[in-house]
């Protein structure tokens, strides 16, 4: 990049890009909240109504098959996954993947916390997938459907067998709402509200196969459970738990936020729109990095790159030439650059990735926006290069 550029003209309406909690839906205040049922207990028979309406607008949304049973646990999308963990596995050996940070945490949990020792821990560096064909799904298997670090998701879920012995775990949640999920495929899948929806924290959900039903009925683990890990009852499926009755106490603020943003959903068309508006902005930045001198996509082949937390690399001389320590740095300025000029909040690549940027884009993202973002990117990169330069 030979010189600084002048700052553009044009900021993008709303600058958030996290990846978590995600940006609100377009045109969200706080009065969507306004009817919350708060002060009420959650078994209130209108608060528990409110619980059920958020699984049966998701079964819908999603698409989820009819004899899948779907349920609202504790600890977000975190303690979904970890209730699968603990709770099925152990009954034969397991595949773990892992191709960027969360992937990388299940494997500690199978491997460390629960000591298991029939494991195969499949991996790839940040950017890349595993090779898919090595995987057997006659024994577990966990993966993340979408890398949110990494930005790289299965291209689709043709590599799992459909008369498999084993279960299929995935955690979705950086998937869900923008990414078509293979639903015969998939046994349990997990995700949380605070993602492609924009919704608030703290809660998970989590649906079941009648396959994974069938592992929790007949298996049980060696090792004891805490209560907020439990889906059976004396040797039965805990059935409240996908009827409303949550295992903890749901905030009602955050039920009714997680209402608005499915009925949003709705609104636009459904599943194949939130898809189409986050493959739209995925499109956007493509466009842009295939005439940039000074980013790619840290995905390198467009077939697994995402279309929800979208990681760009910085491939100019200046910053290849760095030490590790000074590329981490140039990284982070740059980031901060866009958030002092109230462009760009939180894009910092994931602390356990390669330096660069991570821009979420997922369907409560306007295109418009993207596409504003992207000149500014250019302009805080002319910045930091100067100053490289001069030091």
């Amino acid at each position: 990049m030979a010189e600084q550029l002048t700052a553009p003209a044009v900021k993008p309406a709303n600058p958030n890009f996290s990846s978590g909690p995600c940006s609100k839906r377009p045109g969200w205040t706080v009065e969507a909240l306004s009817n919350a049922l708060v002060g009420r207990s959650h078994r209130a028979k209108p608060a528990k109504a409110r619980i059920e309406k958020v699984i049966a607008l998701t079964r819908e949304l999603l698409e989820v098959p009819a004899d899948y049973l779907i349920g609202i646990v504790p600890a977000s999308d975190t303690g979904a996954v970890e209730m699968a963990l603990w709770g099925m596995l152990g009954a034969r050996g397991v595949d773990v993947l892992a191709w960027e940070s969360f992937g990388s945490g299940w494997v500690t949990d199978v491997v460390k916390q629960l000591k298991l020792t029939d494991v195969r821990t499949i991996e790839a560096p940040y950017g890349q997938l595993p090779d898919l064909a090595t995987v057997d799904t006659d024994r577990d298997v966990i993966f993340t459907w979408n890398g949110t670090t990494s930005g790289v998701r299965v291209p689709n879920a043709d590599w799992i067998a459909a008369d498999r012995q084993g279960l299929a775990i995935c955690d979705a949640t950086s998937a869900a709402f923008a990414m078509p999920l293979q639903w015969n495929k998939l046994d349990v899948v997990t995700w949380s509200w605070q993602k492609v929806l924009g919704g608030e924290a703290a809660h998970g959900m989590l649906a079941l196969s009648p396959r994974a039903v069938e592992r929790l009925e007949t298996y049980t683990p060696a090792w004891p459970l805490p209560k907020v890990f439990r889906l059976t009852s004396k040797g039965k499926i805990a059935e409240g738990v996908f009827k409303g009755e949550t295992i903890n106490t749901p905030s009602m603020l955050c039920v009714e936020d997680a209402l608005d943003g499915l009925r949003w959903a709705r609104s636009v068309g459904g599943l194949p729109a939130l898809i189409a508006r986050s493959e739209a902005n995925l499109a956007a930045v493509a466009a842009w990095v295939a005439k940039s001198d000074w980013a790619a996509f840290l995905a390198e082949d467009p077939a697994i790159r995402s279309c929800t937390s979208i990681c760009l690399k910085i491939t100019a001389p200046w910053f290849t030439a760095l030490p590790a320590d000074g590329q981490a740095k140039a990284a982070k300025q740059l980031a901060s650059l866009l958030d002092k000029q109230g462009v760009a909040y939180d894009i910092a690549a994931y602390r356990d990735a390669p330096p660069g940027l991570r821009i979420w884009a997922g369907a409560t993202v306007e295109t418009a926006d993207i596409q504003a973002l992207l000149p500014w990117l250019d302009w805080a990169a002319s910045q930091v290069a100067a100053s490289v330069a001069a030091a």
